[in-house]
């Protein structure tokens, strides 16, 4: 029994995955996340070839030839393009298990918690398809509580805001239960499209998606800094057809970014005004913990702690804290069964 035990460690650990719009993580059963990826496929238009996944295809966006195209099989943290999703998390879990393939995994996936039926099930099925023998759906919001080691099993409340690549995932937890909770379909990506608009529409400059990220990363803000930034930044110009650069300051990312901060900090305040007044009490105390990459822009904390007149914390490590909660639910089946939904 003990031979066959680490035969299975060896060639069908239990994985936990974080499908992300944005990227895919994924957790392996006593060794912990072992991949971190862009969850991008770059497929040739005419024969429907496979040519690169995940970092490879993030670095062809923007310049490749016509018939190949760099696709985002996840939009607004649901499954946009099946076959493609599917082939994604196929090369994902076949990287990984470098072994005999005969074991099938069973497999803990993050969704957002407002997802309808019929997209649970497109998940549930791409993951079947790419060799699962057991699929566990858990809401994001629960996973990312647990994997920034909230006490959630505990009779009190405890508030998380993921705010991921597609969704902004609002929910209140307590005795292993989601109380209360608001999933919306703006995060990350949004913000990178809101800079592209900005640019285009005040300097007339047409911005790669790359490109808008990275001025997220360097100067994006959600609250006034101590210290104003600077960005040279290069882009098409869109009156005459050629390369540009001109540069920009935190003031006017700041000013881009705002609807979508905005809209983050409704879907927070409109959760704690339904959250029962036990519940809310025990948030006074404990605070607002928030997670995911959004969660990374500047002074969101800070826009947040003014915002609700609550204290407003970032996870320890934001960008795994749904793998991370997936990965120790995998290693408690007790709190498997009351968190997660089997199919």
């Amino acid at each position: 029994m003990g031979i066959f035990s680490s035969l299975y460690n060896y060639f069908g650990s239990d994985l936990a995955i974080d499908l992300g719009t944005a990227n895919t993580l994924v957790f392996v059963k006593g060794r912990g996340i072992v991949s971190r990826e862009p969850s991008i496929v770059a497929v040739d238009r005419n024969t429907g070839k496979i040519h690169a996944v995940g970092s490879m295809a993030k670095d062809m966006m923007g310049k490749t030839p016509q018939h190949i195209v760099a696709i985002r099989p996840m939009k607004d943290g649901v499954i946009a393009d099946f076959e493609i999703a599917e082939k994604m998390l196929e090369y994902f879990i076949k990287k990984i298990r470098t072994g005999n393939q005969f074991l099938k995994p069973r497999i803990v996936i993050g969704i957002p918690s407002e997802i309808t039926q019929v997209e649970r099930r497109a998940v549930r099925d791409a993951a079947l398809r790419a060799r699962a023998s057991e699929v566990f759906l858990i809401e994001q919001a629960m996973a990312s509580a647990i994997g920034a080691d909230l006490p959630v099993t505990e009779p009190g409340g405890n508030m998380i805001v993921d705010i991921g690549g597609g969704t902004t995932d609002v929910a209140v937890i307590s005795l292993a239960g989601i109380v209360i909770s608001k999933s919306i379909r703006t995060a990350s990506n949004e913000m990178d499209e809101a800079i592209i608009n900005y640019i285009k529409k005040k300097y007339n400059l047409l911005l790669g998606e790359r490109t808008a990220e990275q001025i997220k990363i360097q100067i994006g803000s959600a609250y006034p800094l101590d210290e104003n930034l600077e960005m040279e930044i290069k882009g098409r110009d869109l009156s005459h057809g050629i390369p540009k650069t001109i540069t920009i300051n935190d003031n006017e990312i700041r000013e881009a970014l705002e609807s979508v901060v905005h809209t983050i900090v409704e879907a927070v305040r409109n959760t704690l005004e339904k959250t029962p007044p036990e519940l809310s009490a025990d948030i006074v105390d404990r605070g607002i913990i928030l997670s995911g990459g959004g969660s990374l822009l500047r002074n969101l904390d800070k826009r947040l702690k003014e915002e609700t007149q609550l204290p407003v914390f970032i996870a320890d490590d934001p960008l795994s804290a749904v793998v991370l909660g997936a990965g120790k639910i995998l290693e408690n089946i007790s709190l498997l069964s009351k968190v997660s939904q089997t199919f």
